[in-house]
């Protein structure tokens, strides 16, 4: 696979071609100070990501508190404040280590037991043609991080498990059905790129207006959470798509939780 699509930043630049995925992505720039206090000025909370890397590793949230009193940020569980920008900055700074980062407006997620969860979906090619979804769960943050990753100490929960208390079932299938949409656009976009692809892994955020957010798109998504959910037949299907392009998966979770 051309190492160009891995890179977070180049993804979304293909993807917002689409009128209607952009619709559904964050502001996003490329991380640099000015761009960083436009987007905190404009949005209030923001995201940093390092274009390459996975799991959640790396990622910080910052905030603008209101009525001028400064700046907060969270890295892992450590949580540091500033009484100025400038200080805010120059301690990210430190923490991006000369790598390249994205800064994304902040979505506020829905919550399950006041924890912040997102919703991963699996699309894959199919050996009759063209891709289908194969799966889809909840990752609910550990509650102590800002990220969901289940190798962060996130909970897996079957979609509908977290959603039950947000919207009723129509609304539901609505929210799936617009989800595999996006999906099956961005599949489009990216294979244009790359022709090799044959699966991604769609990350969601879910605001309160049921509104989906793509957050991420991973080419060579992780599996093993859906070993985590008490309906095997998303795994089930999941491996038997992937070893029709010759796929194998390493099922193992090692820090995920299986969410009760």
């Amino acid at each position: 696979m051309a190492r160009s699509i891995i890179d977070k930043w180049t993804k979304t630049a293909l993807m917002r071609r689409d009128k209607k995925l952009a619709r559904h992505m964050p502001s996003t720039a490329l991380a640099g100070k000015e761009a960083l206090r436009r987007m905190l000025r404009r949005h209030g909370m923001v995201y940093v990501k390092p274009t390459r890397g996975s799991q959640g590793r790396g990622v910080m949230r910052l905030e603008r508190l209101g009525g001028g009193r400064g700046y907060r940020y969270q890295l892992g569980e450590r949580r540091r404040s500033f009484a100025t920008y400038e200080l805010a900055y120059a301690s990210i700074r430190r923490a991006m280590a000369g790598k390249r980062h994205i800064v994304q407006k902040g979505i506020r997620l829905l919550r399950h037991r006041g924890r912040a969860f997102d919703i991963r979906l699996m699309l894959q090619r199919s050996p009759r043609g063209g891709f289908v979804s194969t799966g889809k769960l909840a990752r609910v943050a550990h509650p102590r991080k800002i990220v969901t990753n289940g190798s962060q100490g996130g909970s897996i929960y079957g979609t509908d498990h977290v959603l039950r208390r947000h919207a009723g079932p129509r609304r539901r299938q609505a929210l799936y059905r617009r989800m595999d949409d996006l999906a099956q656009r961005a599949t489009r976009l990216l294979r244009r790129a790359a022709p090799q692809i044959n699966e991604l892994g769609m990350d969601y955020a879910v605001d309160g207006q049921l509104k989906p957010w793509i957050l991420e798109v991973n080419t060579r998504p992780d599996a093993s959470p859906f070993t985590l959910l008490a309906d095997q037949r998303m795994i089930g299907r999941i491996v038997r798509y992937g070893r029709g392009y010759g796929r194998t998966y390493k099922l193992v979770c090692k820090k995920a939780k299986q969410g009760v």
